[in-house]
Parts: structure tokens; C-alpha cells; sequence
């Protein structure tokens, strides 16, 4: 208790916030410098695309850290449904998890889409969801309508996959894992600043905006108002600026080809394991599960161990977003150069489960940095390098597809896994997700021996495309 009480007197200390304050601050003016360095050698294509990214991850995080305080608000006791009794971490995962399911279920069908259509209107669309989603939860004022703003956002939320064909059908293929560095960088950029956004909007919420007698305040409606108004903002941005990227030669009909449907590629996955596209699309799931179904009981687990609120919940992703964007733009291109995408995975894995372990184990502030600025690096070796490995090894005409399938597979994890660590959290005590998610993704090293014959292969794709 005497841990918890001084952890959590040092955060909400004002001192101490002065001090977290001026080292983001000074982190934040150091993250815009090395983007400054590095943009000149990314393409501008690419950079539109993360310009567009950068935009939707600060609404997504303006909203994903105050997601459990807004569960727990209506439903700090748990509620009973039939008789069962179901507490505020299996609710929290349950809301959480309906995003993943919508987003799995769109997954392949936008994959699909975008293949046939374009990458361009299919992102459209899906930030229209988005924004839709964000008023929802704005102006929810129950678990139903929490629920709803999560299905909704993550039916329009399907098109990680759709973004990272774009970034393949762009890139040439030893590039891609750079690439797709630089914008998981742009993104986590929004993850840093997403949250403390958020928190200012709960700020906000809170005053009045009118002089005078008349008062005029957004309450808990503030964060999804003002992530609403950023994505109508970045829709105006990307219908006028983000170009198409498709080569229409590379996705022309090849004559005795046999297309596959959704179904059959979700399918295959199972059917044929030991393929090197099906253990590249286990690892991403497995490893992506264990470590978001672990992160969605981070604000639980930052509360009851540590008093962390709302308020300050902020600072925790601001510093993960941080080292996730240092990793990606510094030393991610390096070290693949340096060890090649396989060996880079697997040391990202062992990173990430040594990180995610470590959590729970952190008996004062140190530790718990120590051990959370491993997951940002564990991360950034492992995913990039996974889905530029895939791009690898399948069919530019069904890049979209399987990139789709990817994230599909990835949201069953993300799906399931929030369940299952909310139910731990609630049973067995709030640091049993952190040690079940770490061994999950060990277990991920026994799918990645044979990957090092990836890179030995000549590419089914050589070039980037090239509309213009």
C-alpha cells in the first residue's frame, strides 16, 4: 500500500507534474526534429498517407484510454445479466472486444473492396465511420450506446490492412519494412499525443464556454466532439490530397488465374499452417492478441495497483507513443539492414514478452519505465517487419486481401483476448494478464525458424507502383 500511496502521490503531486510536463514537452520537440531529419527521404505519397494516419490515431487515442473510466462510470459495481454477475474488467473487455469483432468481420471484405475499387475511396469511407463513432460516444449516456460507438467504429475501422497495401503498393519490397516503420511512427506519434489530447478535452468538457450568464459546457461529450471535428477535418485533407495508389498493370486479370475468396483464404490459414504466409499471419495474431488484450486492462491495472485517473492515465501512453515513434524512425530501417526482418522479429518478440512480464513485477516508478519502454521497442521490431515479410510472399492482386486477412486474424486475438485477461483481472488478480500475454507471445518463437528463407526468395512483386 505504502508503493501505491507514494506512486501515486509522485503523479498527482504538482511538482511532479511539472516535470512530466517539461520532459514531454522536450520529448515531443526532439520526436518533431528527427521527423524533420528523416522526412526528406520518405515519398511524398507515403507522406500524405501518414499525415492521414497520424490525424486518425489521435482521435482513436483521445478515446481508447478513457474508454474503461467511461465503462466504469456506468457500471463501477458490475453488472448482473440472468443472474451472472460480470465485473467492471470483463465489461470494459466486452465494449473493447466489439470493436475487434466489427473490425475482424470488415477486415477482408475492405481488403476486397479496395482491391477492386481503390485504396483511396475505401480509407474514406472509413473515416466517415469513424467520425460517425466519435459523436456516438461523445454523446453516449449508456454501456448500449458505449457499445454501439465501438461496433460502429470498428466496422470502419477495418482498413489497417487496406493502409499497409497501400504502403506496399508504394514501396519496393527490401523498403517496405522501413516504410511501414515510418508510418506505425506517424501513428504512434498519435498514440503519444491522442491521450493527452483527451485529457485535455475532459478539461475542457468541464469549463464554460460562453461569457456571461448564459453557460454553455460539453461535459463527457467533449472528447468524442472534438475527435469528430478532427476527422472531418482529415477527410477534407485526404479527399483532396491522398492519391490513389493501385498499379492497375500489377492488379490487371491474369488469364488462368483463380481468385480466392475471403472464405477460402481464411480457410487456408488453418487448413495449410506451415505455410510461410499462414505462420507469418499466426505470429502477428497470437503476438497482437496477447499484447493489446494485456494493454486494454492497462488503465485497470495503472488504477488499482497505482491510483493513476483519468487525468494522468495520459502520460503513460504519451510515453509509450514516444519510444514507439524513436524506435520506428531511428533504428528500425538500421536494424533491418543490420539482422534482416526475421531475426529482427524474433528479437522483437522477446523484447515484447520481457517488456509486458515485467509490469507486473515493477515494485517502484523505475522499474515500471524500465519495463514499459520494452513493449514500444518489442513492438516496432516485430510487427513491421511480420507484414513486410507477408507482402513478400503473396500476389500483388491479392495483397489487399491477405493484408486484410492478416488483420483479421489479428482481431479474433483482439477480440477473445480482452475477455479472457478481463476475466483474469477480475479472478485471479490484476497482474495475471500481464503474465499470461507474456507467455503467449514466447510461444510465437516456435512458429519462426523458416522465416530466414523469406528474404532468400526473389519477391512476387519487385517494384512500387506508380500512378502519379
Amino acid at each position: 500500500m505504502f508503493l501505491q500511496a507514494s506512486l501515486a502521490q509522485s503523479i498527482h503531486s504538482p511538482v511532479a507534474r511539472v516535470v512530466i510536463i517539461t520532459v514531454m514537452c522536450v520529448i515531443a520537440a526532439g520526436l518533431l526534429y528527427i521527423l524533420g531529419r528523416e522526412v526528406r527521404k520518405i515519398p511524398a505519397r507515403l507522406m500524405t498517407l501518414m499525415a492521414t494516419a497520424f490525424i486518425d490515431m489521435v482521435g482513436v487515442l483521445m478515446i481508447f484510454p478513457l474508454l474503461p473510466f467511461y465503462v466504469k462510470n456506468y457500471a463501477e459495481l458490475g453488472v448482473t445479466v440472468f443472474g451472472a454477475h460480470f465485473g467492471v474488467g470483463i465489461i470494459a473487455g466486452f465494449i473493447i472486444s466489439s470493436f475487434t469483432v466489427a473490425q475482424l468481420i470488415s477486415a477482408p471484405m475492405w481488403g476486397r473492396f479496395s482491391d477492386r475499387v481503390g485504396r483511396r475511396p475505401t480509407l474514406l469511407i472509413a473515416l466517415t465511420a469513424s467520425a460517425v463513432a466519435y459523436l456516438i460516444f461523445g454523446f453516449a449516456n449508456s454501456l448500449l450506446l458505449l457499445f454501439l460507438s465501438r461496433v460502429v467504429q470498428g466496422a470502419g475501422g477495418g482498413t489497417v490492412g487496406v493502409i499497409q497495401a497501400y504502403v506496399a503498393d508504394s514501396t519496393a519490397p527490401e523498403d517496405r519494412a522501413r516504410a511501414l516503420g515510418w508510418l506505425s511512427a506517424t501513428t504512434n506519434l498519435g498514440v503519444a499525443l491522442g491521450p493527452v489530447v483527451g485529457s485535455f478535452a475532459i478539461t475542457l468538457g468541464k469549463r464554460d464556454l460562453m461569457p456571461g450568464p448564459v453557460t454553455l459546457q460539453m461535459g463527457n461529450a467533449a472528447p468524442g466532439i472534438i475527435a469528430a471535428s478532427l476527422c472531418l477535418i482529415n477527410i477534407a485533407f485526404a479527399a483532396k490530397y491522398l492519391k490513389e495508389s493501385r498499379d492497375l498493370t500489377e492488379h490487371a486479370p491474369v488469364e488462368g488465374e483463380v481468385k480466392r475468396t475471403s472464405r477460402e483464404v481464411i480457410w487456408r490459414v488453418i487448413s495449410h499452417s506451415r505455410e510461410t504466409s499462414s505462420r507469418l499471419i499466426w505470429i502477428y495474431a497470437i503476438a497482437m492478441g496477447a499484447y493489446q488484450g494485456s494493454f486494454a486492462m492497462l488503465a485497470l491495472f495503472l488504477n488499482k495497483r497505482f491510483q493513476v485517473t483519468e487525468q494522468t492515465i495520459g502520460y503513460f501512453f504519451m510515453y509509450v507513443g514516444s519510444i514507439s515513434v524513436f524506435t520506428r524512425v531511428l533504428l528500425l530501417g538500421r536494424m533491418v539492414d543490420k539482422l534482416g526482418e526475421p531475426k529482427l522479429s524474433r528479437l522483437g518478440l522477446l523484447l515484447l514478452a520481457a517488456g509486458v512480464l515485467g509490469m507486473p513485477l515493477s515494485q517502484n516508478l523505475w522499474m515500471l519505465a524500465i519495463a514499459v519502454a520494452l513493449i514500444p521497442l518489442g513492438t516496432a521490431f516485430t510487427f513491421p517487419c511480420v507484414t513486410a515479410l507477408l507482402s513478400r510472399v503473396i500476389s500483388p492482386r491479392e495483397r489487399g486481401l491477405y493484408m486484410g486477412m492478416q488483420q483479421t486474424y489479428g482481431g479474433i486475438a483482439r477480440a477473445i483476448a480482452p475477455f479472457f485477461f478481463g476475466w483474469t483481472f477480475d479472478t485471479l488478480g490484476p497482474s495475471s494478464p500481464y503474465f499470461f500475454a507474456s507467455a503467449f507471445i514466447v510461444a510465437t518463437l516456435f512458429l519462426s525458424p523458416q522465416l530466414t528463407v523469406v528474404t532468400k526468395k526473389p519477391a512476387l512483386s519487385t517494384q512500387p507502383a506508380d500512378n502519379g
